[in-house]
């Protein structure tokens, strides 16, 4: 039994690991100039948000669902030991991402995690990665996307 709960423990803390690494590691310079910290929502021209939908449902849909739900079970490993595409509709943990460490995921995508994810940098112009960001994020309560901005903000004035 204490077996069983020390390989728990090293799986979460990997797991921990992997999606900090992505979230600490310094982005290249060409994502530190696509990020256009828009915390105030009514600011996004509602047509990059369309945009962000359009694109959304033809390359990020078939693993995250099509109103950006996750996968079935997504908290739960599947017979590869992966664990399916998580929601960003705000139900998930992308809100406690920095808008790099989004950025950074999307384009390089989370193979070399040991994830399932493919990298979408030579398909997506960082324009529209930010219009595919843009749109998941209007799916969040304002309360949470608040609390996204304030984090956000806190990871550029650490840096």
């Amino acid at each position: 039994m204490n077996a069983i709960f020390n390989l728990i423990l090293l799986v979460a803390g990997f797991t921990l690991v992997g999606c900090e690494k992505v979230a600490e590691e310094k982005a290249p310079p060409s994502i530190q100039t696509a990020v256009s910290n828009v915390y105030d929502r009514s600011k996004v021209d509602p047509a990059r948000i369309k945009q962000g939908r359009d694109l959304y449902l033809k390359t990020c849909s078939a693993c995250h669902g099509p109103n950006a739900e996750g996968g079935k079970d997504w908290r739960k490993r599947d017979a590869e030991g992966k664990f399916p595409a998580p929601p960003l509709n705000g139900t998930g943990h992308a809100w406690h991402h920095p808008q790099k460490a989004l950025i950074y995921t999307i384009k390089n995508g989370t193979k070399a995690l040991g994830g399932d994810m493919p990298a979408w940098k030579d398909k997506l112009s960082d324009q529209e990665i930010e219009s595919i960001i843009f749109w998941f994020q209007s799916k969040w309560p304002d309360e949470l996307y608040q609390s996204w901005a304030r984090r956000d903000r806190e990871s550029k004035s650490a840096r």
